[in-house]
């Protein structure tokens, strides 16, 4: 078998495990000698051991003298866990192959260094565009320490999110309604404004299949009119943040006995300022799922890392039915955001589409 076949089950590996691993990026490991799988593996969890640590495990003693797949170099610092590197050169490894350079400041080369230092015959590059796109989001937080975006919302053909009477149950079917919640699952936070708790109420959890990790609950409230009795505040199946403005300390009262739930005083709730903080807490990846204004603001501050958006076969109609985008706009057709399609599929009568900003717009929105 190839090297890049060995590589893509560790990648597969790693694909398993995404978002789950945060703040860590989520990594898989394979280890082979003549043709025969010695041990494999994949970083479950933060503070638990790495991908390489799981593979060596199980393969044992016949590591000695084998390939050792990565999909991200290991690591060469003492963090929460001994260094990668020096267990692969203590087993014996006589090959590594690495997809993809670590960017953290940490590692960033001398993993391989390492490795390489051990007279471990190294090798990198193999899948590395794979591999990038598995670590997009870990990737982005080490460069910008602000959270990876990704923005969806539900649509009509015709771009609405509800009749001009606010009724939106249910635009898309349930099977898109499910796809949605797999996001929520693997993004550490959801965001929403005040205006959507108050008018639906939600839970904003991941009610997927055999249960899901329930993101951190972020809602924008600069006068803190969420109600009291609302789900987020009172469930307790998740953290709840809520974002305010200063000078709102004699509405905090009925909110400082409810468990999980944290007042957090801003002096603005631009998106820039929301993300610089939520990345300051090791917020790597937020689900941006508001009301139009909030879509906005996140569109004109160019925040918006991938789009995913679900459109159902109706036409709603309307001058004042809603769209899911509010804010200003773009004055010009040159203003505005170019879009690069990743993927287009059907789920049951419903489009899928996501998408991320083209590259001519990287350098604005942070796309690596």
């Amino acid at each position: 078998m190839s090297d890049k076949y060995y590589m893509q089950m560790a990648l597969n590996l790693a694909k398993s495990v995404s978002g789950q691993t945060s703040p860590n990026p989520p990594v898989g490991s394979v280890v082979v000698k003549n043709g025969e799988m010695l041990g494999f593996g994949a970083h479950l969890k933060a503070g638990e051991a790495h991908a390489e640590v799981h593979a060596l495990r199980m393969a044992g003693e016949k590591a000695k003298g084998a390939t050792i797949y990565v999909t991200l170099e290991p690591c060469s610092h003492h963090g929460k866990t001994p260094p990668c590197a020096d267990l692969i050169i203590e087993k014996g490894i006589s090959r590594a192959v690495i997809a993809v350079t670590d960017p953290n400041e940490k590692v960033a080369g001398r993993g391989i260094e390492k490795l390489r230092s051990a007279g471990i015959q190294t090798e990198l590059g193999v899948l590395e565009k794979e591999a990038t796109a598995i670590n997009r989001i870990f990737f982005h937080y080490t460069r910008t320490k602000m959270p990876y975006v990704t923005m969806k919302s539900a649509v009509s053909l015709d771009g609405k999110t509800a009749t001009y009477s606010g009724d939106s149950k249910w635009i898309t079917g349930e099977a898109a309604r499910l796809d949605a919640h797999h996001y929520r699952h693997t993004h550490d936070a959801i965001l929403v404004g005040v205006n959507t708790v108050i008018a639906d109420n939600p839970s904003l959890t991941a009610r997927i299949p055999n249960g899901g990790k329930n993101p951190l609950r972020i809602i924008l409230d600069g006068d803190l009119r969420t109600p009291v009795d609302a789900n987020v505040v009172n469930d307790q199946k998740a953290d709840t943040w809520m974002l305010t403005g200063n000078n709102i300390e004699e509405r905090m009262a009925p909110y400082k006995e409810k468990p999980g739930v944290s007042i957090i005083m801003l002096d603005s709730l631009d998106p820039e300022t929301v993300l610089k903080y939520l990345g300051s807490k090791g917020i790597m990846s937020l689900f941006v799922e508001g009301g139009s204004a909030v879509n906005g603001s996140f569109l004109e501050s160019g925040k918006i890392n991938q789009l995913v958006q679900y459109m159902a076969p109706k036409l709603i109609g309307g001058k004042n039915a809603p769209t899911s985008i509010a804010g200003s706009g773009f004055k010009s057709i040159s203003e505005t955001v170019q879009l690069k399609i990743t993927n287009v599929e059907m789920i049951d009568e419903d489009i899928k589409m996501t998408a991320e900003p083209r590259k001519d717009d990287a350098d604005v929105y942070g796309n690596h």
